[in-house]
């Protein structure tokens, strides 16, 4: 009888088990979200956070719901990749993130061993781009937008140009002063003058303005976040450099404008974003994000939304027969809040590279 009735309560219990809701699809998000760059990594979290809300919503990926586990990889190799093998360890079906270049060097050896995809919102280097790998990029390649600033720097009079790079992101800041040098030389302009700086070592900052003092440049460009952008525009113009500044799209943050102030006015850099746009679909995710997190969105938040809607949307048509690699080049193009996109065989996105300038306080879309 105890034999029977033991035997009763286990079918009992595996009967409850099947009728439970289905066990959730596990996504996770990967990017800096303390130390200097957390601006980009809150954004590029919070973006992913309302995709993933708007679809459990509307009843979840074919009736499971998505569940978002967030790392923190502030900004170090080691930890990154630390976790990241944490969240292959809960099995996620896909990685969001990381939100720098160099991070994404870091760990893609680790998802290519697990077999997980990793799709970032705005990795741009080149060296991760055009390989038939495991990583999506959502970002224009620095190439393109490199030859959109360079275009625009020299069009408006720019012809001898100082760059300062940060070295603690090499992988990215390396490759756009590369490609913005090779641009602005075939246009016919020069390179008078290059210095490099680690974030957050105070000695190094002076010393990459210095190193471009002499130079007789008029164009500095400062390829560094938000916070160091503001920073080195700071010392230049405290030290008597009056030229004008151009940066790259890692800076146009909400940060660059609430911490510089006057000091960042005039300022150009790339951008895949557009803050005044009308478009009812934009409008909606803006309401949404200020709502939410009592912020203003900016461009890594719609990066990281658009990101995360395109791994949704490849996970419905994704299956035995279809791996969600394969399943993210076939499922697009994408509705973005801002435009319709695509993935390339490599898993690169074409995006549209737009000029923008600080304006009266505001990152404003001009070109």
């Amino acid at each position: 009888m105890m034999l029977k009735a033991a035997i009763l309560v286990a079918a009992a219990m595996l009967g409850l088990t099947a009728c439970g809701p289905p066990e959730p699809i596990k996504l996770g998000f990967i990017g800096g979200l303390s130390g200097r760059v957390a601006d980009l990594g809150e954004a590029g979290r919070n973006g992913a956070l309302l995709a993933v809300e708007a679809a459990n919503a509307a009843g979840g990926i074919k009736g499971r719901k998505v569940e978002l586990l967030v790392h923190d990889d502030e900004q170090k190799a080691e930890t990154a990749i630390r976790e990241v093998e944490s969240l292959v360890a809960m099995r996620v079906d896909a990685i969001i993130g990381p939100m720098t270049s160099s991070m994404g060097e870091a760990i893609l050896p680790v998802v290519t061993r697990a077999g997980v995809v990793l799709v970032s919102p705005t990795i741009t280097a080149s060296t991760l781009s055009g390989k038939d790998d495991l990583l999506f990029k959502v970002a224009p390649s620095a190439a393109e937008s490199t030859r959109r600033s360079a275009a625009h720097e020299y069009a408006r009079g720019a012809r001898r140009v100082a760059i300062v790079y940060d070295l603690s992101n090499r992988a990215f800041t390396a490759d756009w002063a590369t490609h913005f040098r090779n641009a602005f030389v075939a246009l016919g302009g020069s390179v008078v003058a290059e210095g490099s700086f680690t974030s957050g070592n105070d000695a190094s900052y002076a010393e990459a303005v210095k190193s471009i003092m002499a130079s007789r440049a008029d164009l500095l460009l400062f390829v560094a976040n938000a916070v160091d952008t503001v920073r080195l525009t700071r010392l230049a113009r405290s030290q008597g450099l009056q030229q004008a500044v151009t940066t790259s799209t890692w800076a146009a943050t909400e940060h660059l404008v609430q911490l510089g102030g006057r000091t960042v006015e005039g300022i150009t850099m790339t951008q895949f974003f557009n803050r005044d746009d009308t478009s009812p679909r934009y409008r909606a995710f803006a309401d949404a994000y200020r709502t939410r997190f009592k912020l203003e969105p900016g461009f890594a938040s719609v990066a990281a939304h658009d990101a995360t809607q395109a791994v949704l949307v490849a996970m419905i048509q994704a299956g035995k027969s279809m791996p969600l690699r394969e399943a993210l080049i076939a499922a697009g193009p994408f509705e973005g809040l801002q435009e319709r996109w695509n993935f390339d065989r490599y898993g690169d996105a074409a995006r549209q590279t737009k000029i923008a300038v600080v304006r009266d306080g505001r990152i404003v879309v001009i070109d």
